[in-house]
């Protein structure tokens, strides 16, 4: 007697484009549509680009600072 297939149906093989040879299903931005292929834009749902568009960065308080001429205070 053969010994039982350890899962039915195993040696079918999957269509083009679905099972594991796929990778994972396509996920596209919210915003603009394009798919999606990094960890953290798949996770949010938006691309780096969008992301920065809706949620820009803080200002950089450093970069604001600058040198003000201004007379000398007298006494001094």
């Amino acid at each position: 007697m053969d010994s039982p297939e350890p899962f039915p149906g195993t040696d079918i093989e999957p269509l083009p484009g679905t099972g594991r040879a796929a990778g994972r299903r396509p996920v596209r931005c919210r915003l603009c549509g394009r798919p999606l292929t990094g960890t953290d834009s798949r996770r949010t749902g938006l691309g780096p680009a969008c992301d920065a568009k809706l949620h820009p960065a803080a200002p950089d308080i450093r970069t604001r600072r600058h040198d003000v001429e201004q007379d000398p205070l007298p006494g001094i």
